[in-house]
């Protein structure tokens, strides 16, 4: 069996959707002092919900273990025409003796014309393979994972931004014996410390960020990472991701989603992953990853949908192609519950299914994209 837990379980998922929902409390209306015959009955105002979210958080994989952590989160809106606004704390530990927490804020606000999003993470991940990356030989490691992530984006016209982003990481990856370290130090993947700065150019038409039913996003952004901001690489990353949602039926959407990663002289411990549900990230990688998912979301009641999804990623360069061993498949379904509707944050429970044995049950707030 291979346990990888990944930062995946970062965002990770929890089992009781009975907490995820926020406190509400009723304001109460003060007594009259002299109530006169001709006054109506008291009304109260309506119930003011939390703008709290707490998440016991729970995910099981059999290449991931289990893990078992939580999340707070508080949700706001700064004024009527801007996205909603998260900022979260989040933390897990796993059975592979594995630990990691992450800080994360989400912001919008002076009518959407400004977005910054920001991510500190930090942990250690103890990992324990059968078949390391396809070579056949078995491998323990232990990596440590810190990271600061910031994005800034400005409404440039209509539904365009335009802005920077600065990444910093430190993440180191060792042997738990001699040999692994060999193994390690063979293929290159020893980790690395990096800083970079880079662009993002955006477009965003959906109506609502989390529960979108129609719109599309377009998001290109790169990373230039530098010796002279941090570590000893110099290398490019370049991501492209494209999202269109269609309403249908009685609150149906039908979303579609294509992703693309591009690195530019990496180290392999850099190169780009598989990014789909149900397998571990960081446990297959190539130089560059291409996606295209397509995915529905079914209204079953009010607060309740359905969704059914199906996709597959290819990585290649670097001697790879798109060829079957190189290609990898998902499909699965879930169901989800609407915890704010004027803000449209789920509470998401999907299994995913790929090949070789991965899968996996996620719980966590939010679509998967």
């Amino acid at each position: 069996m291979n346990k990888a837990p990944g930062l995946v379980a970062l965002l990770a998922t929890g089992c009781l959707v009975a907490m995820l929902n926020s406190v509400s409390f009723a304001a109460e209306t003060p007594p009259s002092d002299a109530p006169t015959p001709e006054a109506q009955p008291p009304v109260n105002p309506p119930a003011k919900r939390s703008p709290w979210l707490f998440l016991p958080t729970f995910s099981s994989n059999p290449k991931l273990g289990n893990a078992l952590g939580g999340m707070a989160a508080y949700v706001t809106k700064f004024d009527l025409k801007s996205q909603v606004s998260i900022f979260g704390l989040s933390a897990q530990y796993t059975d592979t003796d594995s630990a990691t927490a992450a800080m994360i804020a989400r912001t919008s606000f002076r009518e959407d014309h400004h977005r910054i999003s920001m991510v500190v993470v930090g942990g250690r991940i103890k990992n324990d393979y059968d078949d390391f990356l396809g070579t056949g030989v078995p491998l323990k490691s232990e990596d440590n994972i810190r990271g600061v992530l910031g994005r800034y984006l400005y409404r440039l016209k209509d539904d365009w931004f335009v802005g920077g982003q600065l990444i910093v990481t430190n993440y180191h990856v060792y042997g738990q014996t001699a040999l692994d370290d060999d193994v390690l130090n063979t293929l290159g993947l020893t980790g690395f410390e990096s800083g970079g700065v880079g662009l993002a150019v955006l477009h965003d038409s959906r109506d609502i960020q989390d529960k979108p039913s129609k719109g599309w996003l377009l998001n290109f952004n790169n990373v230039a990472y530098r010796e002279a901001i941090s570590g000893d690489n110099n290398f490019d990353v370049y991501r492209l991701d494209y999202r269109h949602f269609w309403s249908h039926g009685d609150g149906n959407v039908i979303a579609v989603r294509q992703s693309n990663q591009w690195t530019v002289d990496a180290p392999p411990s850099a190169y780009a992953p598989v990014l789909l549900r149900g397998y571990t990230m960081g446990e297959y990688l190539g130089q560059n990853m291409s996606s295209l998912e397509v995915e529905e979301r079914y209204k079953i009641a009010a607060r309740w949908t359905a969704t059914f999804f199906a996709g597959g990623a290819c990585l290649y360069g670097d001697g790879k192609t798109c060829e079957s061993n190189n290609l990898y498949p998902s499909y699965g379904a879930g169901i989800q519950y609407l915890l704010k509707p004027q803000q449209g944050i789920v509470a998401n429970l999907e299994y995913a299914q790929g090949k070789d044995g991965n899968n996996a049950v996620l719980f966590k707030m939010g679509y998967a994209w």
